[in-house]
């Protein structure tokens, strides 16, 4: 491994490249790693030596949490497609043809779920305005073109289709001038969050290019940082070399009256044991961010409410704020990963009974959909009818916000798209003309 001048080790990526040596430590057959890669020719793969020496149990590979969270498997995919792809691989298929079977079997994962490039994409002077979402009145959501990446993906994540290399699926601006322009024309907005990708793998003169002008403006209360890099990297905020020119630049933020809040996503307690992420918590909260915590809750990886409430007691003895936990989106590998409603909510309520009130700032389970942001709040019967109970955290029409609404119990839904009203024709978020059938 190279070491810097501190005696640290140095980030290192490990990409598909390397994918098929990295899977011979878990122990796969030749079979199985074809097939596994396979499937990386559709969803993408990178991790770090951080991930990979640190985090992994590669004796409890491939079963590991950690593994199976950023590793692919060969059963996220249609069989006949892992097949189809694994063919070509076999066989040396030009590249133009591996591909090609690849966007085909891309197409059919809903790799922009929830609106987000029919209706979140903001226009000024008539024209879409790039890089940029605006869903929620308040809240802009900008993607800076350098930060379109990660330390590590998650084979979860609903923002893959940013990282396969076709600019027909991402967002990403560097227009900085034209964010500050959309956001004076928009009074209504007072949080901007920084977004990717993550956020936090660009170094601190480019992150500075993007916050100083957010600084600035009055009407802006609040930056936050949606990142991963705690889990990934702590390294980024302790011994890179420009970690501490990152945290005073955190400072300025603070000190100039701005709320900074980092949107840390935390999936499994083995992600928090490191005396690496405890310094590099410390130093944000000293810099005089907020640390809030969310994540999904994902089949195989976390879906057990000791995981949960282990977490979020770890979270607050560290001095972050535990704050969603989420339904897998519809999009990617969904079917691979997602828990059905019922379940998610046994699983949230068991783990929130467990912790104190200081714990209880913790939301979920949510759905980040169409509408806005759903809350199971429980399964109850009413009139003799066993219902799903659900409310808006957020909409995409704030009058629904905090709306109580039912849903027929169904214990195989996994998304809102799922369900069907209880006593009434439609949803509140649904127009009159847009009945479902029975």
């Amino acid at each position: 491994m190279i070491l810097n001048q501190a005696g640290t080790r140095r980030f290192k990526a490990y990409t598909s490249k390397h994918l098929d040596e990295l899977l011979k430590r878990a122990g796969l057959g030749d079979e199985e790693r074809l097939k596994v890669r396979a499937v990386a020719t559709v969803l993408p793969f990178r991790t770090n030596a951080y991930v990979v020496d640190e985090l992994i149990d590669w004796s409890a590979a491939p079963d590991d949490p950690i593994y199976r969270l950023v590793f692919p498997q060969e059963d996220m995919l249609p069989a006949a497609d892992v097949a189809a792809l694994a063919d070509l691989l076999k066989a040396e298929a030009p590249n133009a043809e591996i591909q090609a079977e690849a966007n085909r079997v891309r197409a059919q994962l809903n790799p922009h779920p929830a609106g987000q490039k029919e209706l979140n994409v903001p226009k000024m002077d008539d024209e879409p305005v790039p890089g940029m979402q605006h869903k929620y009145p308040e809240t802009v959501l900008f993607f800076p073109k350098q930060g379109q990446t990660c330390h590590a993906y998650c084979t979860y994540c609903f923002r893959w289709a940013q990282f396969v290399g076709d600019a027909d699926l991402k967002f990403a601006s560097d227009d900085i001038d034209q964010m500050v322009a959309y956001i004076r024309r928009h009074p209504e907005v007072t949080s901007v969050l920084i977004t990717g990708g993550d956020a936090m793998i660009m170094g601190e003169p480019v992150i500075r290019r993007y916050i100083d002008p957010l600084m600035d403006l009055e009407q802006i209360e609040s930056i936050r940082i949606g990142t991963k890099s705690l889990a990934y990297w702590p390294q980024r905020f302790t011994t890179d070399p420009d970690a501490d020119s990152t945290l005073k630049m955190f400072e300025e933020v603070t000190n100039a009256g701005k709320n900074l809040a980092f949107m840390a996503h935390f999936t499994h307690p083995r992600e928090l044991e490191s005396p690496l992420v405890e310094s590099a918590v410390k130093r944000l909260l000293d810099s005089g961010a907020t640390i809030r915590t969310q994540a999904p809750l994902i089949r195989s990886i976390n879906d057990d409410p000791a995981v949960w409430s282990h977490m979020w007691r770890r979270q607050l003895r560290m001095g972050m704020i535990p704050y969603y936990m989420f339904v897998e989106r519809d999009t990617g590998p969904q079917d691979y990963f997602a828990v059905p409603l019922a379940r998610a909510y046994e699983i949230f309520r068991d783990a929130y009974s467990s912790v104190s009130g200081l714990c209880r700032t913790v939301r979920g389970p949510s759905m980040s959909a169409t509408p806005g942001k759903v809350c199971v709040d429980g399964v109850t019967e009413i009139a003799g009818e066993q219902v799903f109970m659900l409310h808006f955290i957020q909409a995409r029409d704030p009058s629904l916000v905090g709306r109580p609404f039912f849903a027929r119990y169904d214990p195989s839904a996994v998304w809102l798209t799922d369900l069907r009203p209880a006593f009434a024709d439609r949803f509140p978020f649904e127009a009159e003309d847009a009945l479902l059938p029975a």
